[in-house]
């Protein structure tokens, strides 16, 4: 079974992809979504997104936009760089992604517009397969539609992804206005592993996976995917594929803390810093009693050389919070 570390805005670059590896790492790292009109025009902070560190053989480039012409130019920049594959992402609901026309408006917009674009994209990175002897996979992450899906529009819209050329889906089975408080409907990602294998095609499982229980639980109740994602929980327990693969070790809170923030400032600029830090600090505070202090004392660091004066007087106080064993966790 593949473990896959989902892709997270803020959060899937660089030091968190070296944070995981010390553990071990995964089988596969979906990046941050990028943006294909920025990648385009060249942004400025472009180059930081499409940085395959330190494994760019594990990489799979997750791209977003709304433009179909703009979606298949920025495939041709995305193709030629180190990685699995290119990964269309028609599954995030936030609302800014959706009404920008990105993310799951894919899946709501004319049929004949969206399989445009994703033929076009196919058409990419055959040409280059070709061209270069190289196999890079062409995947969608998408989830279960709208609220008022039904299961044949769902299915239909899968098998038109497969007709035009994709070879794996990953799928959240929520709908676009499902939070992550109601249950994950595993049973649809079991339905589309038995459709898909039929037409060669893979399907990962995505959602709510968050300690070994709930990975069980998932495969137990889709048993025919050949892969697991998991995102959030991969922020507050970086040595969570670890975990699964059934290694023994001990984690050291305080020097992941301390190794992180150095990564950050590594590979991120400094505009990026604050935002990366809270979001990864956010999680992170979860492994500890008193969760809620320590979120406020990360969170409200005025710079990084303050987070890191608090981190070490958070474990001058709470020394034993500094060690987890695995096996505990």
């Amino acid at each position: 079974m593949k473990l896959i570390c989902g892709p997270m805005a803020t959060i899937s670059h660089p030091a968190f992809r070296i944070l995981i590896e010390k553990f071990g790492g995964c089988d596969e790292y979906f990046t941050e979504m990028i943006n294909a009109g920025t990648l385009l025009t060249k942004g400025p902070f472009e180059k930081f997104y499409i940085d395959p560190a330190p494994v760019p053989e594990k990489i799979v480039w997750q791209l977003t936009g709304k433009n179909n012409e703009q979606m298949i130019e920025a495939s041709k920049i995305l193709v030629e760089l180190p990685c699995i594959g290119i990964d269309l992402n028609m599954g995030c609901s936030a609302p800014d992604i959706y009404r920008f026309g990105s993310g799951i408006a894919w899946m709501l917009k004319p049929i004949e517009e969206t399989q445009a674009m994703v033929r076009g994209i196919r058409q990419v990175i055959s040409d280059y397969n070709k061209e270069h002897n190289q196999n890079k996979r062409f995947s969608v992450k998408l989830r279960l539609g709208d609220d008022d899906f039904t299961d044949q529009g769902f299915f239909d819209f899968c098998n038109m992804l497969c007709d035009s050329g994709v070879e794996l889906l990953t799928l959240h089975p929520r709908t676009k206005k499902e939070k992550l408080t109601r249950p994950a409907r595993y049973e649809y990602c079991e339905k589309l592993a038995d459709l898909m294998h039929k037409r060669n095609v893979k399907v990962y499982l995505n959602g709510n996976v968050k300690d070994k229980a709930s990975y069980d639980y998932a495969l137990s109740k889709a048993p025919r995917v050949d892969g697991v994602m998991i995102s959030r929980a991969s922020i507050e327990k970086p040595w969570i594929f670890a975990q699964l693969k059934g290694l023994e070790d001990h984690v050291d809170l305080k020097q992941i803390a301390f190794d992180f923030i150095d990564d950050v400032e590594k590979y991120q600029p400094p505009e990026f810093w604050k935002t990366r830090l809270q979001r990864f600090f956010t999680y992170y505070s979860n492994n500890f009693k008193f969760s809620h202090y320590a979120q406020t004392q990360f969170l409200n660091a005025k710079d990084n050389a303050d987070l890191k004066n608090r981190l070490e007087d958070f474990f001058a106080k709470c020394s034993d919070e500094q060690f987890v064993n695995f096996n505990k966790l």
